[in-house]
């Protein structure tokens, strides 16, 4: 329970620090007339899973841009990560990333991966843009039917089929990451 509470704890310090620490660019200020504009807390805030029902909510369309499982997790069933999500971040032309994430991992107030979970399923879709699957193990299949998927320090024992050329050729991988099976496209 201790450990739980200081994982929670330490991820809404980073959550936090990830929608404090933005820079806006200086403006002229102006009297304002209409109300600024806000950007829901889902934007930034994670949804920690530790069973399987919560972990499949966050992962659906009306879910939230970053997944943290504290624990492995197994579905006899086929999971689709679904939706197009911003990260609460600009790029540099001041538009909102889009990014989703699956965090396999818990982490210490220094960013270090302090444990590393397992996802397991015969079917993970990924249709949700700029994903990643990241510091842990998917077993099963994984079928990107979206752009720009990575692997950031993550082990997919299985294979990797892609819906597209596209798909494939913008898919990344770190050195730390392996796939134990075939990466091929499959239209």
């Amino acid at each position: 329970m201790r450990l739980k509470s200081i994982l929670l704890a330490v991820l809404v310090l980073i959550a936090l620090g990830m929608g404090c620490a933005r820079k806006e660019p200086a403006k002229e200020k102006t009297p304002q007339t209409t109300p600024p504009e806000t950007t829901p807390d889902v934007v930034t805030t994670a949804s920690i899973v530790d069973n399987e029902a919560d972990f499949e909510k966050a992962i659906s369309s009306s879910g939230t841009w970053i997944i943290c499982t504290v624990k492995d997790l197994t579905f006899d069933k086929e999971l689709v990560l679904d939706g197009e999500y911003t990260n609460g971040k600009k790029d540099a032309e001041g538009k909102d990333i889009i990014q989703r994430k699956i965090a396999l991992y818990t982490q210490d107030e220094n960013r270090n991966v302090t444990k590393r979970f397992t996802l397991t399923a015969p079917k993970l879709t990924i249709n949700s843009p700029n994903a990643r699957i990241q510091s842990g193990t998917f077993k099963g299949d994984l079928y990107v039917l979206a752009d720009n998927f990575q692997l950031v320090d993550a082990t997919v024992e299985g294979n990797i089929y892609f819906a597209s050329d596209k798909a494939k050729s913008t898919f990344k991988m770190d050195d730390k990451s392996q796939v134990t099976g075939k990466q091929e496209v499959r239209k």
